[in-house]
């Protein structure tokens, strides 16, 4: 297998956020893994058939020591991407001034293609409650988003990646389906969007929706990144779990994702029960041939 990239979109590099009228997702380095401890030795032993790593912001969020390290050996040979888990986008207050400080100060140490989180919150009065807490889906907790999201960009001088989260209840307030939450969300506050196919599916079965019908209502423009990983099935509900191999039916509807947003960057997340590197590069193996079934082009990624 080798490394590569692909895309049709025309942006390479994004200009300072102040100089753009409508922002678009930029053009895809390919196929990415999420960058795990366990997994260190290994890329810089054995240089995988990875374009590009995700690393998750907050585990280098500090001044020094071993991670660090590892991460400019990595970056030296692979580009990245930076996923945040605690800016807490969706809460009343927002982002603190010191989160978005330390965001900055290793966004200028790695140069990522872009930067994301979610969209949900996490906390509230500065405490930090280490989970991805779904949002009522109102015009209030639009405009709390917005308001937030601008701040957040400003502060970056860059467009947010925002993705969908997982969700196992809904809340009576509700005025419109996610996928319209979503939207509203990226167009209004000039957004770009992180597609998870797996929550997708999730809480289309959790929720009773059809999942197609959430991507059909996603803007295909500002879909910058796809986000695959495996779940549990707990017979009346699943959970997004991040420790088992991607199920068929999220491959079916990553294919069905694809059809509707074109080459996107797309990675596998593993989180708990981490297999060895060469079985998660193998499993992505499965997405480039997946790809290079609808794209032609792209047949060369997965030689």
């Amino acid at each position: 297998m080798s490394r590569c990239s692909y895309g049709q979109r025309d942006i390479i590099s994004w200009p300072l956020f102040s100089d753009f009228m409508t922002t678009t997702a930029l053009a895809s380095p390919g196929f990415g893994l999420g960058l795990r401890t366990d997994h260190y030795h290994a890329v810089l032993e054995q240089a995988p058939a990875v374009d590009w790593f995700e690393i998750l912001s907050e585990n280098y969020m500090v001044p020094g020591g071993k991670p660090l390290a590892m991460l400019d050996a990595i970056r030296a040979d692979y580009p990245m991407v930076m996923h945040g888990v605690s800016m807490s986008i969706g809460s009343a207050e927002g982002p603190s001034d010191a989160y978005l400080s330390e965001l900055n100060t290793l966004i200028r140490r790695v140069q990522p293609l872009w930067v994301s989180d979610h969209l949900c919150w996490t906390g509230v009065h500065g405490t930090n409650m280490h989970d991805l807490f779904p949002l009522p889906y109102t015009e209030e907790a639009v405009k709390v988003m917005v308001n937030n999201i601008r701040r957040v960009q400003d502060v970056l001088e860059r467009p947010l990646v925002l993705e969908n989260v997982s969700s196992y209840l809904s809340f009576s307030s509700d005025q419109m389906t996610e996928w319209e939450f979503v939207t509203a969300v990226a167009e209004e506050s000039d957004s770009l969007i992180l597609l998870d196919v797996n929550n997708v599916y999730v809480s289309s079965v959790n929720h009773g929706f059809d999942p197609l019908a959430y991507l059909a209502g996603i803007p295909a423009e500002r879909v910058q990144q796809i986000h695959l990983a495996g779940h549990h099935h707990h017979g009346t509900h699943i959970i997004d779990t991040h420790d088992h191999p991607v199920a068929d039916p999220v491959w079916e509807l990553y294919a069905h994702a694809l059809r509707r947003f074109g080459p996107v960057a797309s990675m596998i997340e593993r989180d708990d029960n981490i297999p060895p590197l060469a079985e998660l590069v193998a499993e992505l193996h499965i997405a480039r041939q997946i790809a290079a079934g609808i794209f032609p082009a792209t047949a060369e990624c997965v030689q």
